[in-house]
């Protein structure tokens, strides 16, 4: 139950990226053609005000068709008409003036010509195959010469429409945390919540749910608590706790030395913070962990920190075993992993969204589409560093699991 848990809040996640790409293209005037929860085949869908919603099923995430992603060439009208030129040379003429307008960078002729071109096909008896393909490509063409079309859209609206995606990963990762510190993730109490196997809290007794009032027979609050276990330098101390109702000592325990301080081995219930503190906290930690996942990228371009890749498998695992936890540790987990996918998406490579905001501002910046063979390549390049990535991170958590 937990793993189908986990990978339908990793779908969720990709849900979320996808709603961000769908309301950021919908508020620059970039209208979607299609917003799906869910892969197809559809289980349901239908049209309002010309988008296609629908519910695919495979629900792991979600996709959107903004509207003519890039300038069209011949090719595209190639790929979508080949079948119903095989089945009716007649359209052989129609066809070929599409592709000249598309090639000449004729808008408007390319729209005439789709027009006349439909019409021919009206009239030509095609198979089901060859008419759906001729159709798709009437829609995608027109979409792509359209003015709503991404590609001839300024930089501003297209860097909104594909920044929206990780943007909206990032906020709900603010949110999450934010609802996190307000609840249980805001500063430690008094409570201890669980006791390490093998620590000093274990072997002096120390149990959850005790709630430690005193040490040395100084009162201490939740804060006191923990400077007073981290400054003891390893000497002996006394717990006073309130246990079913009354006062128990519990000690001499003597704290270890771990992770450059000293640790007696308890974990304690978090109390919340007021809303306004646990928001600037979100913002805190997220910062602090983007950095880190910054640097961890950094280190890979280096040759260091593969060990710190994991795959979509790997992802799963560790939400499930953070599904078992409780529900506070899953957020936290589900809040981390919607900030990588986030800034991973950022990364400067095709097809990746910071692939896509790169060459938006180098175009804004020459004043000019770049030829449709610089993204082919640019893609290539960018779904075989990511291809390798997935390869890492498989490789790493298979020795994980083994």
């Amino acid at each position: 139950m937990s793993f189908l848990i986990a990978i339908l809040g990793l779908a969720l996640l990709i849900l979320v990226h996808e709603a961000g790409h769908f309301f950021g293209s919908l508020a620059v005037g970039l209208r979607p053609r299609r917003f799906y929860v869910g892969f197809p085949p559809a289980l349901v869908k239908w049209n309002r005000n010309g988008i296609e919603y629908g519910v695919g099923a495979i629900p792991l995430g979600g996709f959107v068709t903004i509207p003519g992603m890039h300038r069209p060439i011949p090719y595209d009208a190639d790929r979508r008409f080949a079948h119903a030129a095989e089945e009716a040379p007649g359209l052989a003429g129609p066809i070929d003036r599409v592709k000249r307008a598309l090639e000449a960078t004729d808008l408007p002729g390319g729209m005439a010509a789709l027009d006349d071109l439909e019409l021919a096909l009206r009239e030509r008896k095609l198979s089901p195959r060859a008419r759906s393909s001729a159709e798709k490509g009437l829609t995608e063409l027109r979409d792509a010469l359209g003015d709503q079309a991404y590609w001839k859209a300024p930089t501003w609206k297209r860097l909104v429409a594909i920044m929206a995606g990780p943007g909206a990963n990032i906020a709900l990762t603010l949110v999450l945390f934010a609802v996190l510190f307000t609840t249980v993730g805001g500063k430690p109490s008094q409570t201890i919540a669980s006791v390490a196997a093998d620590s000093p809290a274990e072997s002096a007794g120390l149990l959850a749910g005790d709630r430690v009032i005193a040490v040395d027979g100084e009162r201490v609050s939740g804060e006191a608590l923990g400077d007073r276990i981290l400054g003891s330098e390893g000497k002996a101390l006394v717990l006073t706790v309130v246990r079913d109702g009354g006062e128990v000592k519990v000690g001499p325990l003597r704290p270890m030395q771990t992770d450059g301080g000293y640790r007696i081995g308890i974990v304690r219930e978090g109390l919340g913070l007021p809303p306004v503190d646990a928001s600037w906290r979100a913002v805190e930690v997220t910062g602090i962990v983007t950095k880190e996942i910054v640097l961890s990228i950094g280190r890979l371009v280096t040759g260091q920190g593969r060990e710190d890749v994991a795959s979509p498998i790997g992802i799963t695992r560790v939400s499930s075993d953070a599904v078992q936890q409780g529900t506070a540790n899953y957020l936290w987990v589900l809040g981390l992993v919607s900030l990588s996918i986030g800034l991973m998406n950022l990364l400067p490579l095709l097809p990746l969204d910071g692939g896509h905001v790169m060459f938006a501002l180098l175009e804004g910046a020459r004043g000019r589409v770049l030829r449709r063979e610089v993204y082919e390549r640019a893609s290539v390049v960018g779904i075989a560093v990511v291809v390798l990535l997935f390869f890492i991170g498989l490789t790493n958590d298979i020795g994980r699991l083994s």
